[in-house]
């Protein structure tokens, strides 16, 4: 990783820090839940993607070292609250699909903020449950 890698990398978790338990309490973000590897707990972090079919698509800014993605790497079972609504999924890294070409289809806020904070894209795709979970 380069230095304006790191800089950047310092400043997206500090941002994200701050930033992601107040955008997780907002209604209408979409929360992607997780279990934590380490300790079987879940874990929560607000993502901006969009549905496509049965199917939720977005970016990761820090690709395999971002911890939800560790967390998924260790079991891909994940919910997600879309609308309010929690739903289940299989989540699948996508390493082979061209993560900027995917940011061009996914909201446009969103899609800025993984590209000016994003360090190593990375593509998730969650295929989702036809049932709800609580």
């Amino acid at each position: 990783m380069t230095s304006d890698q790191r800089h950047k990398r310092r400043f997206a978790d500090t941002f994200h820090h701050f930033a992601n338990p107040v955008t997780a309490s907002l209604p209408a973000q979409v929360v992607l839940e997780t279990t934590g590897r380490a300790s079987g707990l879940p874990r929560r972090v607000p993502v901006g993607g969009r549905v496509v079919a049965d199917q939720f698509w977005f970016v990761s800014n820090h690709g395999e070292s971002s911890n939800y993605v560790r967390n998924i790497k260790a079991d891909n079972t994940v919910r997600i609250r879309i609308r309010g609504r929690w739903r289940t999924g299989t989540a699948h890294l996508m390493p082979d699909d061209d993560a900027r070409a995917r940011l061009a289809t996914l909201p446009r806020f969103n899609s800025a903020m993984v590209r000016a904070l994003g360090t190593d894209l990375l593509t998730v795709r969650i295929d989702l449950g036809h049932g709800t979970s609580r």
